[in-house]
């Protein structure tokens, strides 16, 4: 295998990288790839943010993976920023290669080099093998989530 390259995502990636989001049971029902008049507004949101660092892995060319590291500075733990990890996916073909761990080392990495404290992320309960996988890494289970949807 070629070399892996992280980088930060392009609107030329938008394609890849919603493929990615649907392509599977959970992003099947949410996620729309055959119109990307949403994400492009929303990508347009995200590359204006300086706080928000989504990016894609690309391997021989082909976008094979992508997440978005979001910087947050806060008042609680004396004052400590901390990053949120979110929407991590690896491209079929390349799921079990190692390039998951790759792509969240580059997160802890930037993290650190952002001046982060703490890096958390979710995982949506029914994702058991995707929880098995951040424990190996080093995230510890600490909370429970709640959302709201609007």
């Amino acid at each position: 295998m070629n070399d892996l390259k992280i980088r930060r995502a392009t609107a030329d990636d938008l394609p890849a990288v919603v493929a990615m989001l649907a392509d599977d049971p959970l992003g099947a029902v949410r996620e729309s790839p055959d119109d990307l008049t949403p994400y492009r507004t929303a990508f347009e949101r995200i590359e204006g943010d300086p706080n928000q660092h989504l990016v894609v892995a690309e391997r021989d060319g082909r976008t094979v993976g992508t997440l978005q590291l979001t910087l947050i500075p806060g008042l609680s733990r004396r004052g400590s920023t901390r990053t949120v990890v979110e929407a991590v996916r690896i491209h079929a073909d390349e799921r079990g290669s190692g390039l998951g761990t790759q792509l969240i080392q580059w997160a802890v990495d930037t993290s650190r080099e952002l001046g982060a404290d703490l890096v958390q992320l979710t995982s949506d309960a029914s994702r058991t093998g995707a929880h098995r996988f951040y424990e190996r890494l080093g995230f510890v289970g600490s909370h429970v989530g709640f959302k709201l949807q609007l």
